[in-house]
Protein backbone atom coordinates (compact mmCIF):
# COMPACT_ATOMS: atom_id res chain seq x y z
CA UNK A 1 0.00 0.00 0.00
CA UNK A 2 1.10 3.65 -0.95
CA UNK A 3 2.66 5.62 1.86
CA UNK A 4 3.11 9.26 1.58
CA UNK A 5 5.06 11.47 4.04
CA UNK A 6 5.66 15.09 4.00
CA UNK A 7 8.54 17.15 5.86
CA UNK A 8 10.08 20.29 5.89
CA UNK A 9 7.33 22.66 7.40
CA UNK A 10 8.38 25.20 9.72
CA UNK A 11 7.51 28.71 11.30
CA UNK A 12 9.19 31.25 8.86
CA UNK A 13 8.58 35.12 9.17
CA UNK A 14 6.29 36.89 5.99
CA UNK A 15 8.65 36.63 3.10
CA UNK A 16 10.44 34.18 3.86
CA UNK A 17 10.71 30.48 1.90
CA UNK A 18 10.15 26.89 2.30
CA UNK A 19 10.68 23.62 0.36
CA UNK A 20 8.14 21.12 1.71
CA UNK A 21 8.83 17.29 0.54
CA UNK A 22 7.26 14.20 0.17
CA UNK A 23 8.12 10.97 -0.04
CA UNK A 24 6.16 8.02 -1.43
CA UNK A 25 6.74 4.40 -1.11
CA UNK A 26 6.28 2.04 -4.14
CA UNK A 27 7.05 1.42 -7.45
CA UNK A 28 4.18 3.43 -9.42
CA UNK A 29 5.58 6.90 -8.01
CA UNK A 30 6.15 8.00 -12.04
CA UNK A 31 2.41 7.10 -12.90
CA UNK A 32 0.55 8.83 -11.47
CA UNK A 33 -0.61 13.30 -10.91
CA UNK A 34 0.59 14.06 -7.73
CA UNK A 35 -0.51 16.95 -5.53
CA UNK A 36 0.01 19.55 -2.86
CA UNK A 37 -3.40 20.45 -0.37
CA UNK A 38 -3.82 22.80 2.32
CA UNK A 39 -6.02 23.55 5.35
CA UNK A 40 -5.54 26.51 7.36
CA UNK A 41 -6.84 27.21 10.47
CA UNK A 42 -11.15 26.69 11.08
CA UNK A 43 -11.15 26.40 6.87
CA UNK A 44 -11.74 23.85 4.84
CA UNK A 45 -9.04 21.69 3.16
CA UNK A 46 -8.31 23.15 -0.40
CA UNK A 47 -5.45 22.77 -3.53
CA UNK A 48 -2.57 24.63 -3.58
CA UNK A 49 -0.67 22.44 -7.17
CA UNK A 50 -0.65 19.43 -9.39
CA UNK A 51 1.88 17.72 -11.35
CA UNK A 52 1.37 15.40 -13.86
CA UNK A 53 3.71 12.43 -14.78
CA UNK A 54 4.67 14.22 -17.29
CA UNK A 55 5.15 17.32 -15.39
CA UNK A 56 2.50 19.42 -16.36
CA UNK A 57 1.90 21.70 -13.84
CA UNK A 58 -1.53 23.92 -11.88
CA UNK A 59 -1.70 25.75 -9.68
CA UNK A 60 -4.02 27.73 -7.19
CA UNK A 61 -4.95 31.12 -8.16
CA UNK A 62 -3.38 32.31 -4.75
CA UNK A 63 -0.35 30.56 -5.46
CA UNK A 64 0.44 31.01 -8.82
CA UNK A 65 4.04 32.87 -9.18
CA UNK A 66 5.07 32.21 -5.86
CA UNK A 67 4.82 28.32 -5.51
CA UNK A 68 6.80 25.70 -7.44
CA UNK A 69 6.00 21.68 -7.00
CA UNK A 70 8.02 19.56 -8.77
CA UNK A 71 9.40 16.04 -9.03
CA UNK A 72 11.93 13.37 -8.85
CA UNK A 73 10.15 10.11 -10.08
CA UNK A 74 13.63 8.26 -9.61
CA UNK A 75 13.74 9.21 -6.03
CA UNK A 76 10.06 8.65 -5.45
CA UNK A 77 9.64 12.40 -4.51
CA UNK A 78 7.81 15.11 -4.77
CA UNK A 79 8.06 18.56 -3.56
CA UNK A 80 6.60 22.36 -3.02
CA UNK A 81 9.37 25.42 -3.35
CA UNK A 82 7.21 27.86 -1.50
CA UNK A 83 8.86 31.59 -1.95
CA UNK A 84 7.55 34.80 -0.52
CA UNK A 85 4.97 33.66 1.98
CA UNK A 86 2.34 35.37 3.35
CA UNK A 87 0.74 34.89 7.12
CA UNK A 88 -2.56 33.59 4.85
CA UNK A 89 -0.41 30.05 4.18
CA UNK A 90 -0.08 29.59 7.15
CA UNK A 91 -1.86 26.21 6.99
CA UNK A 92 -0.98 22.39 6.93
CA UNK A 93 0.05 20.87 4.18
CA UNK A 94 -0.52 17.86 2.59
CA UNK A 95 0.76 15.41 -0.85
CA UNK A 96 -1.84 13.16 -2.26
CA UNK A 97 -1.96 10.69 -5.15
CA UNK A 98 -4.57 10.41 -7.73
CA UNK A 99 -5.43 8.06 -10.41
CA UNK A 100 -7.04 10.71 -13.00
CA UNK A 101 -6.27 9.58 -16.17
CA UNK A 102 -6.43 13.21 -17.85
CA UNK A 103 -4.85 16.32 -16.60
CA UNK A 104 -7.18 18.53 -16.22
CA UNK A 105 -7.83 21.57 -14.11
CA UNK A 106 -11.16 20.42 -13.11
CA UNK A 107 -10.09 17.16 -12.02
CA UNK A 108 -6.71 18.09 -10.58
CA UNK A 109 -8.02 20.35 -8.48
CA UNK A 110 -11.15 18.00 -6.78
CA UNK A 111 -9.32 16.49 -3.45
CA UNK A 112 -12.31 13.92 -3.84
CA UNK A 113 -10.53 12.44 -6.78
CA UNK A 114 -7.40 11.92 -4.57
CA UNK A 115 -7.18 8.41 -3.35
CA UNK A 116 -3.66 8.32 -0.78
CA UNK A 117 -2.78 11.30 1.24
CA UNK A 118 -0.05 11.66 3.70
CA UNK A 119 -0.37 13.17 7.53
CA UNK A 120 0.27 16.59 6.38
CA UNK A 121 3.89 19.15 7.73
CA UNK A 122 2.64 22.30 8.86
CA UNK A 123 3.85 25.69 8.05
CA UNK A 124 3.16 28.84 10.09
CA UNK A 125 4.51 32.19 8.05
CA UNK A 126 4.37 35.46 10.86
CA UNK A 127 3.81 38.77 10.22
Amino acid sequence: QIQLVESGGATVQAGGSLRLSCSVSGRTFGSYTMGWFRRAPGKEREFVAAISRSRDVGYADSVKARFTISRDNPENMLYLQMNNLKPEDTAVYYCARTRISYFSESRYTQQGLYDAWGQGTQVTVSS
